[in-house]
């Protein structure tokens, strides 16, 4: 039986000057008014060029982030890979109005960082946000078109009329977002590198989920190359997996799913008290775990051609999950059954898995500091917003920490007594 409350397993890659540093950095993101701060500032001051880098290098980017360079996370990758760990690479390149040659320009990137991973031995998996290949205001405009139909019509058929009604140069440029993610899907494909299509604000989720069930639908025939990201934290995901999975047996495809609760909660329920209309976020915390459970279990139920990768902090749902393996008879490190956390958060998740020979990714950021800012504003966010999750950080590394003092204590006393 796994444990999760093992912090000797969990932290063994760290120093104890790791350990303490990241100590100072959750404590600090557990006062929620200096966060609230910190995250208007940080990004304004980055933007005015003031001469902060060093700074956010030298404490949350580091805890979260594996360099600002492909090259920078070899020896992060190295570290987790000695101890069965595997990753998954994301480029922090998002939302924008950049301009056809910098969507262009990051999806080369994207598909660089497919070659660099079909080379490296516990890479299988790279992150892809459609926002940073398209224009945010495309993807909205796309998805008001979509919500503007009749919702009896299925998913597809309003995608269809939404581009319809696109302009001429509209329709051209959204044929350009579908050809740079096509080619991602397709070097993914081709390099046996599994690309996992991030989820996005619900105001521009309808189009994503059309592009990426269209590339599962192109490259998921014989092996599983793409996945979608479903937020259970919203409270029509669970029936849209099941919907995805129906969709998938009827047009002969493998599902590719990633299991989340989700990252945009403060402002989904933000914009729809501003705007009036129904919040898509679940009622209450017990709401989401509930149907994330259930998500989980009907992936595994379906793992003959669903593959899930349960990307979660919160150890019920992964206890659950070993179980459910065992009770399935299917082995610790099935192909189709995947772990994942974040890198930085929940070492007592990823390190007692990975002991315990279940497949087990972290999930692994780099690029500029400007570029993945969003990206450390969100983790400031969420520990502070989660406060169980900060606290439970926290516990865990004064554990090990005192775990380790008492380990030094008895080596000098037994070297007194000798």
């Amino acid at each position: 039986m796994v444990s999760f409350d093992n912090t000797e397993n969990a932290f063994e890659y760290k120093s104890d000057k790791d350990l303490k540093k990241a100590r100072f950095l959750f404590k600090t993101m557990s006062f929620s008014s200096l966060v609230k701060w910190g995250t208007r500032l940080t990004p304004w001051a980055i933007e005015v060029g003031l001469p902060i880098n060093k700074l956010i290098r030298s404490t949350i980017f580091t805890q979260f982030v594996g360099g600002e360079t492909l090259e920078e996370t070899a020896p992060v990758a190295h570290t987790l890979g000695e101890y069965h760990v595997q990753v998954i690479l994301d480029y922090g390149v998002e939302g924008g109005d950049d301009g056809e040659a910098a969507y262009d320009n990051s999806c080369n990137e994207f598909i660089k960082v497919i070659n660099y991973a079909s080379t490296q031995p516990n890479i299988p998996f790279m992150s892809v946000k459609v926002t940073g290949i398209a224009r945010l205001q495309l993807l909205e405009k796309m998805d008001d078109l979509m919500g503007s139909f009749d919702p009896k019509l299925s998913l597809m058929k309003r995608y269809v009329k939404a581009l319809d009604a696109l302009s001429i140069a509209e329709r051209s440029e959204w044929y350009l977002v579908n050809g740079r993610l096509q080619r991602i899907c397709e070097a993914g494909s081709k390099k046996n590198v599994g690309v996992l299509i991030d989820a996005e604000e619900t105001w521009i989720q309808e189009p994503v989920d059309v592009i990426t069930t269209l590339m599962m639908e192109q490259f998921n025939i014989e092996k599983i190359t793409v996945y979608n990201t479903f937020q259970l934290y919203r409270h029509d995901r669970l029936k849209f997996l099941k919907d995805s999975y129906e969709a998938a047996e009827q047009r002969r495809f493998l599902l590719g799913a990633k299991l989340v609760r989700g990252a945009y909660m403060e402002k989904e329920r933000e914009r729809a008290k501003e705007k009036g209309y129904e919040s898509p976020i679940q009622p209450d915390k017990e709401s989401t775990d509930r149907d994330y459970n259930e998500a989980v279990r009907f992936c595994i139920e379906h793992v003959e051609t669903i593959a899930v990768i349960v990307a979660s902090h919160n150890e019920n749902s992964n206890m659950l999950t070993t179980k459910l393996l065992d009770q399935h008879g299917l082995e610790h490190n099935h192909p189709r059954v995947h772990f994942s956390q974040l890198y930085g958060m929940s070492d007592n998740i990823t390190f007692n898995l990975a002991k315990a020979g279940f497949s087990v990714s972290k999930y692994l950021p780099f690029g500029p500091i400007k570029d993945v800012i969003p990206y450390l504003m969100r983790r400031a966010q969420e520990n502070s917003s989660v406060k169980g999750q900060t606290g439970r950080e926290l516990g865990l590394i004064k554990k090990e920490l005192e775990r380790g003092e008492v380990k030094v204590l008895r080596v000098q006393k037994g070297s007194e007594v000798e």
